[in-house]
């Protein structure tokens, strides 16, 4: 029998579920994940109590200090309304040698910085579109040896935010219009990466210093546009009536190349070894018609919800979606990070 622990479940206070919620309405609701994650530990038999922060860290100090956790699993996506400053709670976490579940803050402050990811990458030799930053508050001049088609995306935000048909441009003047839209959006750098026209696959990550690989998953596009690009823009990730329009799904990957696999597991190993992650990511890929795999981006702590892509991926080999949970608390239990590592010296 597993041991009943204290879990804190750390969220935006905008997130917070209500104490009674009929199921079916959790599922359509901002607060689904959260839901999901609460619904699952106390299934589990844990004591999961959740915290809703926004901008106050002495309500986390305080929630630590009266409810003594085990472990705070962690779904929260942004501290003061940035994302980057995410990163910086779990730091906290760790000064106060609490432990936590999901990434590290090494893992996610390189995961969320998407220029940086490709720039380490890249220098580790693993393939990655060529990009360009165009930094906030400067004047957009594109570079003569950029090679068009570009998608344009905020440097920072994730979930497809800022994302859309739009975004891929085909000139000079359309990149100049698509950079300023997300200067203006965002208020974050603006990063234009060579477009990879191809299938749009996931991968997902779980493990510390041993890490273990989800089968490779693929969002579908079963009534769309000819000539309209396939990729996973903001209204195709969270619009239920545009999803159901032109049937998009997420499934099992089928009838990849010769080698394909292989090479995704290769690469994927690699691209958590180059961040640093840990506890559990997803990793977003291209595959080109010629059989070439780039990686796009790496997701370190991506959404939980049980019908999202990483549980479902999870489920394909087993791992029901509290399994799923309790694996990613164990993790956590069982990371290690430096004051750990001096403890036992």
């Amino acid at each position: 029998m597993k041991r009943k622990l204290r879990v804190l479940v750390l969220m935006h206070e905008d997130l917070v579920p209500p104490e009674t919620v009929e199921s079916a309405t959790a599922r359509t609701a901002p607060y689904k994940t959260e839901y999901d994650v609460l619904r699952a530990l106390r299934k589990l038999g844990h004591e999961a109590r959740p915290l809703g922060v926004h901008d106050d860290l002495s309500t986390l100090r305080d929630a630590l200090t009266e409810f003594r956790p085990h472990l705070t699993f962690n779904v929260l996506e942004e501290f003061h309304g940035v994302t980057m400053y995410g990163q910086a709670v779990i730091s906290y976490l760790e000064l106060l040698r609490a432990a936590y579940s999901g990434c590290n803050p090494r893992g996610l402050m390189l995961a969320h910085d998407k220029l940086l990811t490709k720039k380490l990458l890249a220098y580790h030799r693993l393939p990655v579109p060529r990009a360009t930053v165009f930094p906030l508050g400067r004047a957009v001049r594109a570079s003569k040896r950029l090679v068009y088609p570009l998608i344009v995306k905020s440097t920072f935000e994730d979930a497809s935010l800022g994302i859309s048909q739009a975004s891929i441009v085909h000139n000079e003047d359309k990149l100049v219009e698509r950079v300023q839209f997300m200067h203006e959006r965002f208020g974050t750098d603006a990063l234009a990466e060579e477009f990879v026209e191809g299938r749009e696959l996931y991968v997902g990550l779980l493990g510390n210093a041993r890490v273990r690989m989800l089968p490779v998953w693929e969002m579908k596009f079963n009534k769309w546009p000819d000539g309209q690009p396939r990729i996973a823009t903001e209204k195709v990730k969270w619009d239920l009536k545009y999803q159901a329009e032109h049937d998009i799904q997420t499934e099992r990957a089928e009838n990849l190349p010769a080698g394909v696999a292989r090479r995704i597991e290769r690469i994927a190993r690699q691209v958590w070894r180059v961040l640093g992650l840990s506890g559990y990511a997803r990793l977003d890929l291209r595959l080109t018609d010629d059989g070439r795999v780039y990686v796009i981006e790496a997701n370190a702590n991506p959404d939980l919800a049980r019908d999202e892509d990483f549980a479902q991926s999870a489920l394909a080999v087993g791992l029901t979606y509290p399994a799923l949970i309790q694996r990613i608390l164990q993790l956590g239990l069982s990371w290690r990070p430096k004051w750990k590592e001096a403890e036992q010296a």
